[in-house]
């Protein structure tokens, strides 16, 4: 209906006053009611146009609006949803001798109902109307996690910028949440147009780095520097975990440089259920760049023994 002009429908001019305004609609609502033109489908739209016409015109806001962006461009801002937010039929029936609650018009079963979206036709007709919309656009919140909060879950408040002003969330983050997983919160997104179902918003995982451990998916990456003589011969070391503790883990004799080592279960949880993995030990043994005399001599022992 972007050519629709609301003074025209209402027999107007633009200079109409708010008294004439509402003089012409009840002059034509009172001809075009469905309780007066029984079955006359024509007569039923007639009385929706009217009816939108007036809804905008008696509104100051809106025909301002109306009259500053034309038909068409007040049609791209406003939905019918928009259009009779706010505006009390009942009240206004009342007013012109048309009484019911729920804006039910008597016998002709002609009825109004807000519930589902558009304004006209049955309560269940209006939310199938709704459904058929275009959905609003999903947005996307990348939210910084550190790797403890990803092990205990979190509570959160996000702040950001939403349809033109400034909105505040507080989300309950679960445990588990590894980079690029999301949660939806539904119905938290764009709006739909024309009185569509607005979108959804996606909670994104985004977990930052952590100087001592290392995240790939669910497991944990960890380095562990030992000594030349503990790689040759073997050592029981002490491994950091992400909660504060310690592990035992065995590095048996002739461990080389950058050996992997894993300890199963000690990573990161999954979202749902109780798995979790594993934590992965990388081994560094360190070459010392300068000896002294006497670790020259010892290294000279051994390799006189073929070591």
């Amino acid at each position: 209906m972007a050519d629709t002009d609301y003074y025209k429908i209402l027999g107007l001019d633009k200079k109409a006053s708010e008294a004439q305004i509402k003089k012409a609609y009840r002059k034509l609502a009172m001809k075009y009611h469905p309780d007066h033109a029984k079955g006359d489908k024509a007569s039923e739209e007639k009385f929706k146009k009217i009816s939108e016409a007036y809804a905008v015109l008696s509104d100051p806001e809106k025909r301002k609006q109306y009259d500053t962006f034309g038909a068409e461009g007040f049609q791209q801002k406003f939905s019918q949803e928009d259009i009779f937010r706010n505006f009390n039929f009942n009240d206004i029936f009342k007013e012109f001798g048309f009484g019911g609650d729920n804006f039910s018009t008597g016998d002709s079963g002609f009825r109004f109902s807000f519930g589902g979206g558009f304004p006209f036709g049955s309560g269940s007709g209006g939310r199938c109307a709704r459904q058929s919309l275009p959905k609003g656009a999903d947005l996307v919140y990348e939210l910084p996690l550190t790797l403890a909060e990803v092990i205990t879950g979190s509570q959160k408040t996000l702040s950001f910028m939403h349809r033109g002003r400034a909105e505040t969330i507080n989300v309950k983050i679960p445990k588990g949440m590894v980079s690029g997983k999301k949660i939806r919160l539904t119905g938290k997104g764009e709006s739909g147009a024309h009185g569509g179902q607005p979108g959804d918003l996606y909670v994104k995982s985004v977990v930052m780095a952590d100087p001592v451990f290392k995240a790939q998916g669910y497991d944990l990456y960890v380095n562990r520097t030992i000594r030349l003589s503990e790689a040759l011969l073997g050592i029981q070391a002490t491994i950091p975990t992400l909660t504060g503790g310690e592990l035992s883990l065995k590095i048996p004799p002739g461990t080389r440089h950058k050996t992997k080592m894993r300890l199963s279960g000690h990573g990161l949880p999954h979202m749902k259920g109780s798995e979790k993995g594993d934590l992965f030990v990388v081994i560094l043994v360190d070459i010392p760049a300068k000896l002294t005399p006497e670790q020259k001599k010892l290294v000279s022992q051994l390799a006189d023994a073929g070591l």
